[in-house]
């Protein structure tokens, strides 16, 4: 047998503290030529800095750090430095080196739809991170090391950069919260938590089941030390593990909301103003009947027909610039079209929660933030909490309370909004760009928050799978400010569409008229009609089972009675519980496969 060639990068028992505070406890990384790890873990678990010293940015303070010699490096981090630079072009040749093609360099600028002369302090947050992207990958080297790549992006962008990486030779590492982003791109996994590594040779796809098979190992072996202490250290952890699991019941409630959502759009859209004074107020949240809007004579909205209706979750999906906060604008009665009209349902309560967090007071404690300054208690909706269980249900402990805001982190600070957002009395949610910054089980627990909530939501998203998680119907620009709704989430709309944004370079994407819509087929084929049919009774008895499971793990001298048993329960317990999380994703994927066709 031929020896495995080295790696280009390796990183082994790297400590790091940050002051008194360990950060990083024996964490170890290995990188081979054209490998792909997503690197996961909590916000603040040392995701970013690990990576910083994989780029030989930052010293460990014990352990080693080998690059292979000759090989070409290059790291993206979260926030892109352009000063010191004349123009985008200046900045992306900079980073070429003696060996560059400045050929490629110009492609690529380019293709992500940049100016090559503009300057680098006069560039938007996502302008400043595509030109980023160009200088990282321009040189086309041996290793990259990314960090959060899809941050300030648009829908055109990620699906760009997702087409470009994926036909890279290059070894790569990357942290996202794109959880789209990481099924398609990457074939290992790197999870770290409490300052260790561990790595699975498998896609992040499997991340999620394999994290809750450790977990439920790591409870077992600590049973005798105390299981519930166990128990609680993992849900402040992983606190979402179990509501991630999407049930049986949200599963079927988002596949009728899509059924109601398309059969009400082939009932017809037009209504009659007279008629709708009496129901905007019940059933209508908004209505726009012919609406027309232009900034400084450029189109942003053609000619729109919406009706949006009580309980609708609403993804509104567009390049940066299409006009999905004006959209929303109108459609909650801020700002009034040019042409046409804008009905809003009276008795309407709107929260609206931005991507700013310009809402929370940097000086204000965790606790005053969310009553208020006043006792210990939140109102949440008709309910009086206690502020500590209210902070447990968004992962904050409780030696937190009295944390300030500005400590904390994006994800801590975007928790914190949703707590004191969903804690106000409403009927219609506003969500512009709420999955910013937030780790993957904050987005867990979002989705079900959103599941959850009894209004309306109005969602403007670059996130692809969280729009297919939450929303019943998507309003996607089209083509020269015209907008399309389609019954269903992100996957949906591309099904009914000429074809995945991804085939056309960003610039393209945003002025490339559409092509003619190809028909699809009616229906299912009989083997996956078949497994809808099957899949409710599966589920049934699967519920059954594992119901019966827990029954018998209750008896609290179980484990003193009969260990072998105990095991045996727990191991059959968990594989039980895997088998129903892919059972109910596949239910879920032939609901939406069905919808798209029917509606097709």
């Amino acid at each position: 047998m031929g020896r495995m060639a080295p790696p280009l990068l390796l990183l082994q028992d790297i400590h790091l503290a940050l002051g008194s505070q360990p950060l990083l406890a024996g964490a170890e990384i290995g990188v081979g030529a054209g490998e792909r790890i997503c690197l996961v873990g909590r916000n603040g678990s040392g995701k970013s800095t690990l990576l910083k010293l994989a780029a030989g940015l930052i010293q460990q303070d014990s352990g080693t750090r080998f690059l292979q010699p000759g090989t070409s490096v290059r790291y993206l981090p979260q926030e892109p430095d352009l000063s010191g630079h004349k123009s985008v072009m200046d900045y992306v040749f900079s980073g070429l080196g003696p060996t560059g093609d400045e050929n490629r360099a110009r492609t690529l600028i380019g293709q992500l739809g940049l100016d090559p002369n503009a300057a680098p302090r006069h560039l938007s947050g996502g302008e400043s991170r595509r030109a980023a992207l160009a200088w990282t990958l321009a040189p086309d080297p041996d290793l990259l090391l990314l960090d959060e790549p899809t941050n300030h992006l648009d829908l055109p962008a990620i699906e760009w950069l997702e087409e470009e990486l994926s036909s890279s030779r290059a070894g790569m590492v990357l942290i996202s919260h794109d959880r789209r982003l990481l099924s398609n791109l990457s074939r290992s996994i790197v999870w770290l938590d409490n300052g260790r590594t561990r790595r699975i040779d498998r896609g992040f796809a499997h991340f999620e089941t394999w994290r809750d098979e450790v977990l439920d190992e790591e409870e077992r072996e600590f049973h005798k030390l105390g299981r519930q202490i166990v128990r609680e250290e993992h849900w402040m952890r992983y606190g979402v593990t179990a509501r991630r699991k999407r049930n049986v019941r949200r599963v079927s409630e988002l596949a009728d909301l899509r059924a109601l959502k398309r059969e009400t759009r082939r009932s017809g859209d037009t209504l009659k103003m007279s008629s709708q004074e009496g129901n905007v107020s019940g059933k209508l949240v908004a209505v726009a009947d012919h609406v027309w809007k232009s900034y400084a004579e450029r189109p942003i909205v053609r000619d729109l027909n919406l009706r949006v209706i009580r309980g609708d979750r609403l993804g509104i999906v567009g390049h940066n610039g299409a006009g999905k906060t004006t959209l929303l604008k109108m459609l909650t009665g801020s700002l009034q079209p040019d042409q046409g009209s804008v009905t809003i349902g009276t008795n309407l309560q709107m929260v609206t929660l931005d991507q700013q967090r310009a809402a929370l007071d940097p000086n204000a404690t965790l606790v005053d933030t969310l009553t208020g300054g006043g006792g210990d208690m939140v109102q949440v909706g008709n309910e009086r909490r206690h502020v500590i269980g209210y902070m447990k249900d968004f992962l904050f402990r409780p030696e937190q309370a009295r944390t300030k805001v500005s400590v904390l982190s994006g994800g801590e600070r975007g928790r914190l909004l949703l707590a004191v957002a969903l804690a106000q009395p409403s009927n219609l949610l506003v969500l512009d760009e709420p999955t910013n910054d937030l780790d993957l089980e904050t987005l867990d627990l979002l989705q079900e928050l959103l599941a959850d909530y009894p209004g309306t939501v109005l969602l403007v998203s670059h996130d692809r799978d969280f729009l297919d998680r939450v929303v019943t119907s998507t309003l996607a620009w089209d083509h020269e400010a015209t907008w399309i709704e389609y019954a269903g989430g992100y996957s949906d709309m591309l099904l009914q569409r000429r074809q995945p944004e991804s085939t056309a370079p960003v610039a393209a994407t945003r002025t490339a008229p559409q092509k003619p819509r190809e028909k699809s087929a009616k229906k299912l084929s009989f083997k996956d009609q078949h497994a809808l049919n099957s899949l409710p009774g599966e589920v049934e008895k699967l519920q059954a089972l594992i119901a019966r499971f827990h029954t018998a793990l209750a008896d609290q001298n179980l484990y003193a009675k009969d260990q072998p048993r105990f095991n045996k329960l727990t191991a059959e317990l968990a594989s039980a519980e895997n088998r129903l999380v892919e059972l109910e994703h596949r239910w879920l994927e032939l609901e939406i496969l069905k919808d798209a066709l029917q509606e097709g």
